[in-house]
C-alpha cells in the first residue's frame, strides 16, 4: 500500500504522545498528513467489532490465543491502511515476570514498518515527569529501573529491524528541547 508506516515508541513518562501530537500538526501543515494509531486502542475495535469485549479492560481477560488472532489481524488491517500511518505503541512491556515484545513476531511483519522511532530522555526526567503527572497512574520505579527499560527497547528494536529491515530512529525528547525532538520527528515522517 502507499504511504509510509511508522511505529513510535517510548517508555511511559519520555513524552511520547506530546512528540507525536506536535509533530503531526506541523507535518499536517507542510501537507503531509498522518493518521496516529494506537494500537491498543485499534486492537480493542477490532474485538469489539467480533463481540468480543465492551471495554478495555475485558481485553486482558481474553485467551492468550483469542489475544494473538486479534493481534495479527489488528496489524493486517493497520498494514492495509493506504496513506501515511503513525503506530503509537510500546517497543516492550514491563511485567513481573520480565519484559514483554510490544510488537511480536506475528504483529512486526504484518505491519513491515518504514521506520520504528525510539523516543527516549534521561531517565532522572522520565522519573521527574512520572512523579509530577497526576493525571497518570504509573508504577514507581527508580531511574536505574527505567534506565534498564530504554535499553531492552533498544533491544528490541533492533530486534525488530531485523525482523523487518526497517530503519530505527534514536528521538532525544529532553526537557526544554521539545522543539529538537519534534523537528527531529517531522524530519523522519517527511
Amino acid at each position: 500500500m502507499a504511504g509510509k508506516k511508522v511505529i513510535i515508541t517510548g517508555v511511559p513518562g519520555v513524552g511520547k504522545t506530546t512528540v507525536i501530537n506536535t509533530a503531526m500538526e506541523k507535518i499536517a501543515a507542510e501537507g503531509t498528513p498522518y493518521q496516529n494509531i494506537n494500537f491498543g486502542s485499534f486492537m480493542f475495535e477490532v474485538a469489539a467489532a467480533e463481540g468480543l469485549v465492551q471495554d478495555r479492560d475485558q481485553m486482558r481477560k481474553l485467551d492468550r490465543t483469542v489475544q494473538k488472532r486479534l493481534q495479527k489481524l489488528a496489524a493486517e488491517k493497520i498494514a492495509a491502511i493506504d496513506g501515511n500511518v503513525i503506530i503509537d505503541t510500546h517497543a516492550s512491556v514491563k511485567t513481573p515476570n520480565g519484559y514483554l515484545a510490544g510488537l511480536p513476531e506475528w504483529v512486526i511483519t504484518a505491519i513491515m514498518p518504514d521506520v520504528l522511532v525510539l523516543v527516549e530522555t534521561d531517565n532522572d526526567q522520565i522519573l521527574v515527569r512520572r512523579l509530577s503527572d497526576e493525571s497518570r497512574v504509573r508504577d514507581m520505579e527508580g531511574a536505574k529501573s527505567i534506565a534498564e527499560h530504554q535499553e531492552m527497547n533498544r533491544a528490541f528494536a533492533a530486534s525488530y529491524a531485523m525482523l523487518t529491515g526497517c530503519t530505527v530512529k534514536i528521538i532525544v525528547n529532553a526537557d526544554f528541547l521539545l522543539d529538537k525532538a519534534v523537528e527531529d520527528l517531522t524530519a523522519t515522517l517527511r
